[in-house]
């Protein structure tokens, strides 16, 4: 009715009324881009500013010109949110979306140029690349004075140790020889690690659909938080970007039983990302059974498994070849090298449910179920995953993760430095890519039988690593500690305290004891006095020396001061509340 009248007011022109100028879907230009888009790219946008004010004080103090850089990226971040918003054209937003990823890569830089020392991972990567140069053993080689600069975190090991030496595949040091030249610290692995990160970034960023790309600026270059990560110099960094075309539409590799050229460079991609750090080694065998599962229910069963045998050798042959040399030259190092992280034997740290033995209770005699739980855990998920792959395929990219919260360390790192994959996976392998992938099927379990069977399965393949998490939580502390007297250095110092400890397990232990007053660990204190190992059902009175010869009180009296003592053999946790009183009045 209404385009009628219109009709008949101007012939033979269209005309809009003011009715139909109120918003809604028939306002939008027919090549005009979606909302949601719009939005995306808006997130993505104001993502940037996080963290940038931050480098922009840094860069005003001494650096103008990064400072004035810094600035022009605030007015594009301002122009990006306005155009955002107001465009006609879907061609037009692309291109904004553009110029969102160019702007982060130009903060992430400028980043990266303020703050380029990087930390622990940066020391012992760069250190590690030194030593192939000079064609020096690069493990089970102990670096102690990298760790002696202020602010270099400590991985303390439950026998009373520290972790000095590199412990992750060569790959990273590998790419960092070239920028050797940066200079000292840990520079040429942040470099390494930033750059890739950007790579990762603009990697996701092309090979995503077009309304997308937004999303894969945030995931990687937003929040400030990956960045950080780069600035670290964290090898996983490395293995993220590798895994990148690996993951984007990894449903369809090998569709039609054959990988063709990309499919050999994914391939060898998996393998270069196995080779960077350790994280890929838990995602590899849920993408691998994934692509079992598609190709089967295409092809048939032989087909997929030779498949998955050529993508599996392809990736194999890469990992080799990057650590060939480190193979023929240190075989033993290099193998207890890269499994190191799974059997250094770290002191408790993270976010995970070990926080019930660090925080809410005081400690525990069955550390090690904590590692039984995560292995079990991560078993018990890709067998789920194998019997529901057509509903669980999409999460492929995310279950390995979730093993880590049962570890003994489960801090987010584990979980965060790989969330681009989780976009990647939502993006390009939705639910329909696995609608006809093969599910194993018993031929007894038919008709009705099958449903019951099914889920009875989840709990059943749950329980060993909820039985074993819950053994380690609720495993009682075999040492009680009391301080006997405490050697006073100032008023708010100490330099020593003596504890009586009694050892009421059934095992002889060895103790190793600090005092911290956080959520991390501290520093060891040195045994002065005293027996080391503690006899079964035994008392022992022992002294300890304060790390660097004086430790001082915290300030603040709602601080949580906390005794504790690590065994090694076996794993274990005691933990004493300490007062501020019994460090004052006694001595």
């Amino acid at each position: 009715m209404h385009l009628a009248e219109t009709q008949q007011v101007t012939p033979g022109r269209r005309t809009q009324s003011a009715v139909s100028a109120v918003p809604g879907p028939r306002a939008q230009a027919p090549d005009g881009p979606a909302q949601w888009h719009r939005v995306l790219t808006l997130l993505a946008d104001v993502s940037l500013f996080i963290g940038t004010r931050t480098i922009w004080t840094q860069a005003a103090t001494h650096r103008l010109i990064l400072a004035a850089v810094i600035s022009l990226c605030y007015a594009a971040i301002l122009v990006t949110g306005v155009l955002a918003l107001t465009v006609r054209r879907t061609r037009s937003l692309a291109r904004l979306d553009l110029v969102v990823l160019v702007t982060a890569v130009v903060l992430a830089l400028c980043a990266w140029a303020l703050n380029h020392g990087g930390g622990d991972e940066a020391l012992l990567t760069t250190q590690a690349a030194k030593e192939l140069v000079h064609g020096h053993q690069l493990y089970d080689h102990p670096w102690p004075w990298l760790f002696r600069i202020k602010g270099v975190a400590l991985t303390a090991t439950t026998t009373g140790g520290y972790d000095y030496t590199y412990g992750y595949p060569p790959l990273a040091p590998l790419l960092t020889v070239p920028f050797l030249w940066l200079g000292h610290g840990g520079a040429p692995a942040t470099a390494v690690a930033t750059l890739a990160l950007i790579a990762g970034a603009i990697a996701l960023w092309r090979l995503v659909p077009a309304q997308w790309r937004s999303a894969a600026t945030m995931v990687f270059l937003g929040f400030g938080l990956l960045p950080s990560y780069a600035r670290q110099g964290y090898p996983a960094i490395v293995a993220l970007a590798l895994l990148i075309p690996v993951v984007v539409r990894w449903p369809r590799l090998g569709a039609r039983g054959r990988l063709g050229a990309v499919g050999v460079a994914r391939a060898a991609c998996l393998g270069a990302a196995c080779a960077a750090q350790q994280l890929p080694w838990f995602v590899a065998p849920f993408l691998l059974a994934g692509v079992y599962a598609v190709r089967r229910g295409e092809l048939g069963g032989r087909a997929a498994a030779r498949v998955v045998l050529r993508i599996t050798g392809i990736a194999v042959l890469a990992f080799l070849l990057i650590d060939a040399y480190l193979i023929v030259t240190e075989p033993g190092p290099w193998l207890r090298g890269i499994v190191l992280p799974l059997t250094q034997g770290a002191v408790l740290h993270g976010q995970g449910i070990v926080g019930i033995s660090l925080y809410f209770t005081h400690g525990s005699d069955r550390l090690d179920w904590y590692g039984h739980a995560s292995m079990l855990l991560a078993a018990a998920l890709l067998a789920l995953f194998v019997l529901f792959v057509r509903r669980l395929g999409p999460a492929a990219t995310v279950l390995p993760w979730c093993a880590f919260f049962l570890a003994t360390r489960s801090q987010d790192g584990y979980y965060l430095m790989m969330t681009p994959l989780w976009l990647a996976a939502a993006v390009t392998a939705p639910l329909p890519e696995f609608a006809g992938a093969w599910q194993p099927r018993p031929r007894f379990l038919a008709g009705a039988r099958r449903r019951p069977v099914r889920l009875a399965a989840v709990p059943l393949l749950l329980a060993p690593a909820l039985v074993s998490a819950v053994l380690a939580a609720t495993g009682s502390p075999p040492l009680r500690m009391d301080i006997a007297s405490v050697r006073p250095l100032t008023p708010g110092a100490i330099s020593g305290v003596t504890l009586r400890v009694a050892n009421t397990g059934d095992d002889p232990l060895t103790p190793h004891y600090m005092l911290t007053t956080g959520q991390g660990m501290t520093r060891y204190w040195p045994l002065a006095h005293g027996l080391a190992t503690i006899p079964a059902h035994g008392t022992a009175t022992v002294e300890l020396r304060a790390p660097s010869g004086s430790f001082t009180l915290p300030r603040k009296r709602s601080t949580r001061l906390r005794l504790r003592a690590f065994t090694g053999g076996p794993q274990t946790l005691s933990t004493r509340d300490v007062r501020r009183s019994e460090l004052r009045v006694k001595g």
